[in-house]
């Protein structure tokens, strides 16, 4: 039985991640900062909670890292942890370096550390693109970052690449573009609008509110996506993949699906703040996934609009 270690068990991606290397027959074990006090919310909603041994990790601290590695001698790691939000980087750009960049190069360490034959998987984003237009973005496009985030992210993903090719690790970085599902918190800006979709559509008085309306994503169907996590380290060589549906769509358009789902026209329910404006923004994030669809035979299968109508009947 093959074995992963899950950094990070307790989000969105860790959850699916976990849920879907349990159906192929491995051992997972999922790490939290503090695992006695972590609810685990998302593993109970998908009913895997007590099918992971759950153990306490701080990425961020090296001995606890290396300890836990060394205990676990897993066959694979995954690296899904650290701080997941774009908006509240600029509000704490140190945490989000430490979690995210530090975490990284501490794991990568242990594992050259121990000389383990351990796959090692990083959780990359399309963030690290910036501004990159209309024409999609792939495994060759310079990073040009316009976030703590970002930047945090594309050192890790540099990290990633220097240890692979300075200590002959095997590990790689999956670039992913926008997945959502219903275990998205609120604070995302695609869970926000559904949410607030749904509760107008009850009789709730309040209005949306939002910041730029105006960006463009290439939005995806998270379960889908860890499915590529693990082609990803299954691979003959390690190698990095853009990972997304290869089809962008404004914010706007996204609106538009949740609340006409309700047959309401979302621009009767929107006030604008400028407070929820960030202070540099990405205007398009447009991807080329045409590696990961030949080389790993994987494709996102689930459209936008179905992405929006799945949460609302899983809210529902």
């Amino acid at each position: 039985m093959s074995s992963a270690l899950i950094c990070g068990v307790g989000g969105q991606d860790g959850a699916y991640l976990a849920k879907y290397l349990l159906d192929l027959g491995h051992e997972v074990i999922g790490t939290s900062r503090d695992a006695m006090a972590t609810g685990f919310a998302n593993l109970t909603k998908l009913g895997i909670s007590d099918k992971i041994t759950k153990t306490s990790m701080a990425t961020n601290d090296f001995r606890s890292v290396l300890s836990t590695v060394k205990r676990f001698h897993p066959d694979e790691i995954y690296n899904l942890a650290g701080q997941s939000s774009v908006g509240l980087s600029f509000g704490q750009p140190v945490e989000t370096m430490e979690s995210i960049a530090l975490g990284t190069i501490n794991l990568l360490e242990s594992i050259r550390f121990l000389g383990l034959p351990i796959r090692f998987y990083n959780a990359g984003s399309s963030e690290c693109f910036g501004e990159a237009g209309n024409s999609g973005a792939n495994e060759q496009t310079p990073f040009r970052p316009r976030s703590p985030y970002a930047v945090a992210k594309a050192s890790a993903h540099y990290l990633v690449a220097n240890y692979r090719e300075a200590y002959e690790l095997y590990c790689c970085t999956g670039i992913l573009f926008n997945h959502e599902s219903p275990l998205r918190p609120e604070r995302y800006v695609t869970q926000k609008i559904i949410q607030t979709a749904i509760r107008i559509s009850k009789g709730s008085p309040e209005k949306l509110r939002l910041g730029n309306v105006d960006v463009k994503r290439d939005w995806g169907w998270a379960p889908e996506y860890v499915v590529a996590m693990h082609k990803i380290l299954q691979q003959p060589e390690p190698e990095d993949f853009v990972i997304a549906t290869g089809r962008t769509v404004s914010l706007t358009y996204f609106a538009e699906c949740a609340f006409g789902y309700f047959g309401l026209d979302w621009t009767q329910y929107v006030e604008f703040e400028q407070a929820l404006i960030r202070p540099s923004d990405i205007r398009v994030g447009s991807a080329d996934p045409a590696k990961a669809n030949q080389q790993l035979g994987w494709k996102a299968k689930t459209t936008v609009e179905e992405v929006v109508v799945n949460i609302i009947t899983e809210a529902m």
